[in-house]
């Protein structure tokens, strides 16, 4: 079966071919760089990683570009309250970002562009556009996109210019002829510090967000590429606007596919900065390990919304320690993959459907209760390869397992419940893996007439 990707712009699974025969080109919107990452970037990083290892794993090479927003309002305004320039922030919170992602086992990608290297290249753009009849000045030094003369807007969200219309501001914005218009180029300000002022044939100014996005991909990737991701929450407007900028200089289609990965949610509510109810990613890794972070993102689709509490990353820790059970029960054979085996064949057949990660965490755990119950180290060796391919499953067992703060009463108890109703239903790998889990956290069992008890050894 070959790769199928869900295109966002056609609203359907479609086969994947890249453009360059053997290579993909793939851009990623990344962060604004004025505060720490939180769960929600976490989500995206994650989510585009397995696909550009997927990608790889399938023989194809990828060039993966995620930019770096480092020059925004928020990132002015924010330097401005600390009192430090615009490059001190940037480049603090740029360290942090890399740490945060190494700490989550997120490969670099191969380009990693600042926004402010690309200027002149935005600036080219807008040039293309005034000409196109796409853009216009204003007298403040603005330069805006006339959005009702691309034919084209609203084809990636589905909105429809009327629909767009019944719901924008009664007054028009100063400068603007149309509510619906956004800014290319915004003229400098008074207040604004002199390192986010660049000259241009519109006066000093900066540029506009949407616009950064178009020169980077096109520069990197050229002015059409294979796939454009980023979150669900970026579909409209910035990716709107960036494919009507994008080609509306070029003429020619920006992405052929577009992936929108789901948000992680807080009480059913968007995970965000704008709402106050977010965990940063190294506050978060003060209380659950990365690779319990990575495994509660990755065993969840890509395009599912995911709900974000301590209990279900308690669960998600309980179950990777299930995993890394088996593989601390027999020492795992060094396996080169073969997709002709049946599980590995499956977990080809799940990711090669749109990146079905949940299916292929499926497949692990079917491995573990086979490891478990054969203790066959080809069958150890397969699980960690195929955990290796989602960025899972490299550490030590035991150390994984001894890591932590000891088990609870209650936890401990739970888990002798659940290992009884295994044995009562016949499942002894199960019920095994269970045993091997709490001896590994230093809890034994002890089975009697009476019932199990346990003791701390």
């Amino acid at each position: 079966m070959s790769l199928r990707i869900h295109n966002t712009l056609t609203r359907a699974l479609e086969p994947f071919a890249p453009l360059e025969p053997g290579h993909v080109r793939m851009y990623v919107c990344g962060m604004t760089v004025y505060d720490f990452c939180h769960l929600g970037h976490a989500r995206s990083m994650v989510a585009f990683d397995v696909v550009q290892r997927w990608l790889r794993e399938s023989g194809l090479r990828v060039t993966y570009v995620r930019n770096i927003t480092d020059i925004d309002d928020k990132i002015i305004k924010r330097a401005l309250e600390n009192g430090e320039t615009i490059r001190a922030l940037t480049d603090r919170m740029i360290d942090a970002l890399h740490q945060d992602a190494d700490a989550l086992g997120i490969e670099r990608p191969t380009h990693e562009p600042r926004a402010t290297d690309y200027v002149p290249q935005m600036l080219g753009i807008i040039s293309q556009l005034e000409q196109r009849g796409l853009a216009y000045r204003v007298p403040n030094g603005d330069v805006n996109y006339a959005v009702r003369k691309f034919p084209g807007y609203g084809k990636l969200s589905g909105k429809s210019l009327d629909e767009l219309h019944a719901g924008e501001r009664v007054a028009v914005l100063d400068g603007k002829d149309d509510p619906l218009d956004f800014v290319l180029w915004k003229s400098a300000k008074p207040a604004e510090p002199a390192d986010v002022k660049w000259d241009s044939p519109y006066g000093p100014g900066r540029p506009g967000w949407h616009i950064e996005c178009s020169a980077m991909s096109c520069d990197m990737l050229g002015t059409t590429f294979d796939i454009h991701g980023g979150g669900a929450d970026l579909q409209f407007p910035h990716h709107e606007n960036e494919i009507a900028q994008s080609e509306g200089a070029s003429g020619q289609p920006l992405a052929r596919v577009w992936m929108h990965n789901g948000f992680i949610n807080v009480d059913n509510e968007k995970m965000s900065k704008s709402l106050g109810n977010f965990f940063t990613i190294r506050d978060v890794l003060k209380s659950f390990d990365a690779e319990t972070v990575r495994f509660f993102v990755v065993r969840s689709h890509y395009r599912s919304p995911l709900q974000y509490s301590d209990a279900h990353l308690n669960d998600a820790r309980a179950a990777l320690k299930r995993l890394y059970t088996a593989l601390a029960s027999v020492p795992p054979a060094h396996t080169t993959l073969d997709w002709s085996i049946p599980e590995a064949a499956r977990f080809k057949a799940a990711m090669d459907e749109d990146f079905g990660t949940p299916e292929a965490v499926a497949v692990l755990f079917d491995l573990a209760s086979e490891v478990n119950r054969s203790q066959s180290a080809d069958l150890a060796g397969l699980l960690k390869a195929l955990g290796g391919v989602l960025g899972l499953l490299q550490s030590d067992p035991q150390q994984f397992l001894q890591a932590g703060v000891s088990l609870d009463e209650a936890t401990i108890q739970s888990r002798i419940d659940a290992r009884a109703a295994a044995k009562k239903a016949k499942d002894f790998a199960q019920a095994d893996a269970i045993r091997q889990e709490l001896a590994a956290q230093g809890i034994v069992l002890k089975d009697g007439a009476g019932g199990t008890t346990w003791e701390r050894g």
